[in-house]
């Protein structure tokens, strides 16, 4: 069977070699006679799958130790209304980077909660082309939120802001592991694995053990980080099939020389796409500034958009799915996550520049 090359944004392309260990363990898991997905979460078998991812992450993110680890679920979403639930301080605010959809949904349920939102910087007026040069903060602050990068407008942080005096709380959704991690500035990083590190349904938090102290006797135990952290995160039934899942992408992530060979991996692949971007500047329009560039999602339109259905019929029969771009900003995307294969890039370069030569 000849693959397709998934582009989509989420949920997105997996390793080859692990959906072949999924597909080979499926039935019989370390010969039990059943799934991983039908064993009890309780169960010493699935208890050393656990413990072993956690281990693993710790080791391959080198999270400092007064770190906890918590599988949730929810996604990013969920978290967008429990960062300021258990965070956030009476009669205090907390800062927002707006660089996106991701971040003003963020934002908004802050205000839900009625909670001080400091502006610290926004992208909006040039329809999130950039991320900001300043990040603006202010003392007291409870933290200071961003998403580290934006799946829709093809942008991503270079480098971590200085929080100030406070500390970050980064939505990694679509970049989490897929490069190595200053934890220096960090209080809470959480993402959903379903771009970089498995399927849909799995959300991963790392926090700061010292945040426990502000949680409130207001908030339900299903809410509170400290109700996952003293249970193993397992209160109620974990996504078990995730988590097995995501240990493998661990394995794998390591075998391709850790984070540090992981990020430039995606470099490299990046750099195929971008370059024929910059090559034709004026056949294809990138929408993300050269400085604030993802790695994770190439967005860029067409000069001539009456060019985009056709771009994204041919694209199909070369079995280059998912190129679609976001409404918000039209156009194309290649969303090319940790998993994306060299050779994807490589595919997508060339029909680019086939493309320009018959339509230019």
């Amino acid at each position: 069977m000849t693959r397709t090359f998934n582009f989509s944004a989420g949920p997105a392309t997996m390793p080859t070699t692990v959906l072949e260990s999924v597909r080979d363990e499926l039935l019989d898991f370390q010969g039990t006679g059943i799934s991983v997905m039908e064993m009890s979460h309780r169960g010493k078998i699935f208890d050393a799958v656990y413990q072993e991812s956690i281990a693993n992450l710790r080791k391959l993110a080198q999270i400092p130790e007064d770190f906890d680890i918590l599988y949730m679920t929810g996604g990013a979403s969920a978290q967008f209304a429990l960062v300021p639930m258990n965070l956030s301080g009476s009669g205090r605010a907390a800062g927002y980077v707006n660089t996106g959809a991701w971040s003003e949904k963020a934002i908004k349920e802050a205000k839900a909660q009625s909670l001080d939102v400091f502006d610290a910087g926004t992208s909006k007026e040039t329809n999130h082309n950039h991320i900001p040069a300043e990040i603006k903060t202010k003392a007291g602050l409870d933290y200071l939120h961003i998403t580290s990068n934006n799946t829709i407008f093809g942008t991503q942080f270079q480098s971590l802001p200085n929080p100030g005096d406070t500390q970050l709380v980064i939505d990694m959704s679509s970049d989490f592991l897929s490069k190595p991690i200053d934890w220096t500035n960090i209080g809470i990083a959480y993402a959903g694995t379903q771009k970089n590190a498995g399927p849909s349904g799995l959300t991963v938090v790392i926090i700061r053990k010292s945040y426990y102290e502000r949680e409130k006797e207001s908030v339900p135990a299903i809410y509170r980080y400290t109700t996952y952290a003293k249970n193993d995160s397992m209160y109620n039934t974990p996504p078990t099939f995730q988590i097995y899942v995501f240990g493998l992408i661990l394995k794998w992530i390591e075998s391709q020389g850790g984070l540090s060979g992981i990020a430039q991996h995606n470099e490299n692949k990046a750099k195929l796409i971008y370059d024929v971007i910059d090559e034709f500047p004026d056949f294809f329009k990138g929408h993300a500034q050269k400085d604030s560039r993802s790695l994770m999602n190439v967005t860029w339109n067409f000069a001539n958009a009456d060019l985009n259905a056709v771009f994204l019929a041919e694209s199909q029969k070369r079995k280059l799915d998912g190129l679609k771009g976001h409404r918000s900003v039209g156009g194309l995307r290649a969303s090319i996550y940790n998993a994306m294969p060299e050779a994807g890039c490589k595919a997508l370069a060339d029909f680019m520049r086939e493309f320009q030569q018959e339509h230019s």
